[in-house]
């Protein structure tokens, strides 16, 4: 659990200076890196877009709520995991927290090791989420690199077509496609017409199987 990554850092808003102390102390003694914040507005007004990590934050503070805060975070382009603490929870608040988004709720006073485990939790999804977008970037910049006509074989192999057939389809020779082809699948980096499928899947080229 403890292997994530020194760039990202845990965001703390609570207007208490007490708890943001007490948290900020609890999650850099197990090794992370811990940011506090006041409000909600100090947090938007210093966030970096891009910035990694998860977000720990009060519902019930002055001036913006938690709820509010969360509500706000898409405006600001901000996409992390989000826990949500408060000493005065109630069922409407968690549900309405959750139904926004938020990882989970705790309630005060909470087990040290419950909000490290949920913390750990989050920071692991944002990972694992980051990877998954520079993956997908990496897939479209390798789309983006095929030809006119690598683009068209691609997608009738996708969706079954034979060499002859795709080479019928677009007018041109069988030779002619299997040398696209070739270019096409170094190009993208695939092995396999199965690989391929998932790639054209993933890029909207061609849906996926529901059965």
């Amino acid at each position: 659990m403890n292997s994530t990554n020194h760039d990202q850092t845990v965001f703390v808003i609570d207007d208490d200076p007490d708890v943001r102390d007490s948290l900020q102390w609890l999650l850099e003694s197990v090794g992370l890196t811990v940011r506090t914040f006041e409000d909600a507005m100090a947090f938007f007004e210093n966030y970096r877009p891009g910035d990694s990590g998860c977000l720990v934050m009060d519902v019930r503070m002055p001036g913006m709520s938690g709820i509010n805060a969360q509500k706000k975070l898409p405006e600001y382009r901000i996409d992390l995991p989000v826990i949500m603490i408060s000493a005065h929870g109630n069922v409407d608040m968690a549900v309405t927290a959750l139904t926004q988004g938020a990882l989970t709720f705790i309630e005060k006073p909470f087990d040290d090791q419950v909000l490290i485990d949920h913390v750990h939790n989050a920071l692991t999804l944002d990972r694992e989420r980051h990877q998954k977008q520079r993956s997908q970037s990496q897939i479209q910049q390798r789309y983006d690199s095929l030809t006119r006509r690598e683009k068209q074989v691609l997608a009738l192999i996708v969706q079954g077509m034979s060499n002859q057939e795709a080479a019928d389809d677009l007018g041109i020779n069988r030779k002619t496609v299997e040398g696209h082809r070739a270019h096409m699948m170094t190009k993208m980096a695939v092995d396999s017409l199965a690989e391929l499928v998932q790639i054209a899947i993933a890029l909207g080229i061609v849906e996926g199987y529901t059965g």
